[in-house]
């Protein structure tokens, strides 16, 4: 994994409150960032106010990247969900860095090629049935314990209604794929996840 920290040329990272934004969709993308500790909400607003979450960032990501490269307006904004220290590059930073450590390129471009990955299976999900869109959430969070997070979270996340989402979860926990906490989601058969997830 790249070592993101040598991307500040000596300047400290910016504190950013829990609920501040780090960047609003449709504006100009003249810094791209790297998250130092914290964690980010990463969405999308639609014409009639409604947000769909495509990423939660920890720390260790990098983040607004693919705008700052092809320099067009955002299509994402971020928002702190707790306090952070985050470091904003831009491109004289950018240049700098890559002459100094040359070996940080080919990680910035696996990690661009990551985003728009992400980016294209969600366009893809958006097509699919809600009992796969949350089943394929569901197999790519990280960690091995539960799933914390709130039915209305994950119908941001994935496009759907929390009512949605809720029947979903409760088909998902009565054929035992999933267990239900407070606020939480617990994986118990992943390989039925899966097949789910990949169902045609």
């Amino acid at each position: 994994m790249a070592d993101w920290n040598l991307l500040a040329g000596g300047r400290a990272p910016r504190k950013y409150r829990a609920g501040q934004m780090v960047y609003l969709q449709g504006t100009r993308p003249d810094h791209f960032y790297y998250l130092s500790s914290g964690s980010v909400r990463s969405f999308i607003s639609t014409p009639s106010g409604e947000e769909r979450v495509l990423a939660v960032h920890r720390s260790g990501d990098l983040m607004g990247e693919a705008s700052f490269f092809d320099g067009c307006p955002r299509v994402t904004s971020a928002m702190a969900l707790e306090d952070c220290l985050i470091l904003a590059v831009d491109r004289a930073q950018l240049d700098a860095a890559f002459q100094r450590h040359p070996e940080l390129a080919l990680p910035m471009l696996q990690y661009l090629a990551r985003t728009v990955r992400t980016l294209s299976g969600h366009v893809e999900a958006a097509s699919l049935p809600a009992p796969r869109r949350v089943a394929r959430w569901l197999l790519v969070q990280p960690g091995d314990g539960p799933v914390k997070a709130t039915h209305e979270g994950i119908g941001q996340a994935v496009g759907l209604s929390r009512v949605t989402v809720s029947r979903v979860l409760g088909e998902l926990s009565a054929q035992g794929l999933v267990g239900l906490g407070y606020r939480s989601v617990s994986v118990r058969d992943r390989d039925g996840l899966e097949a789910l997830a990949l169902e045609e």
